[in-house]
């Protein structure tokens, strides 16, 4: 008995003998739970005992991520209900209206218990995309963390300071960093030393920096 509603299960992607293991482990707890004093039949209380032990091993050990129980179960009512419709619709799979329909549910919970049936199992980032003729996996494809973004934070943050400074400390700064110019080119486009330019950097650097942190405080 136990192993043959172990082999109901057997198309669930669980290794039949490990589904086998499970029946029996739910046919000795049965057995420790009868009581024939009830009056009812051994075989009417072990099956639903041992069916919801192998239910439970699914549940709790199947399941590459942690989904909700409630998901689980509109997982199973969809799975079931498309099953039953596939008896009676040739050539194409029920709709999300029919099973909702066949299973009593309302088409958002259809839609949930559907894309559980398509995360069972979890893919690995190694996985070669379908269609790919170069080998590409899914961690080819995977965005990363854009460096320039910093500079945005930082440019957006010195902006009110740089704006309050004097035009020609601003062409100064914008020389300097922007254009890549060195000091000694600078004092000479504006006619001064190149100290002074450095004086002037050092300067202006530093009231942006204080306006900055006043900003931020």
């Amino acid at each position: 008995m136990a192993n043959r509603l172990a082999g109901r299960f057997r198309s669930r992607g669980e290794n039949l003998e490990d589904l086998r293991q499970v029946a029996a482990l739910g046919l000795v707890k049965a057995v420790d739970r009868y009581d024939p004093a009830l009056g009812n039949a051994f075989e009417s209380y072990a099956v639903p005992t041992i069916t919801g032990e192998i239910k439970r091993h699914f549940r709790d050990h199947m399941w590459t991520l942690h989904v909700p129980r409630r998901v689980q179960d509109l997982r199973n009512r969809v799975r079931l209900a498309s099953q039953d419709l596939s008896q009676t619709i040739s050539g194409r799979r029920p709709t999300v209206a029919e099973i909702a329909e066949h299973a009593s549910m309302s088409e958002e919970d259809v839609r949930v218990g559907l894309g559980a049936l398509e995360s069972f199992t979890a893919l690995s980032l190694d996985a070669v995309l379908p269609g790919s003729e170069d080998g590409y996996s899914l961690s080819d494809v995977l965005g990363s963390s854009d460096p320039a973004l910093d500079t945005v934070v930082d440019r957006e943050a010195v902006r009110d300071g740089l704006a309050a400074l004097p035009e020609r400390e601003r062409a100064i700064l914008y020389m300097r960093f922007f254009g890549d110019m060195t000091q000694g080119r600078i004092a000479e486009q504006l006619g001064i030393s190149q100290m002074h330019v450095s004086r002037l950097i050092s300067r202006c650097c530093g009231r942006v920096r204080e306006q900055v942190l006043r900003d931020v405080a």
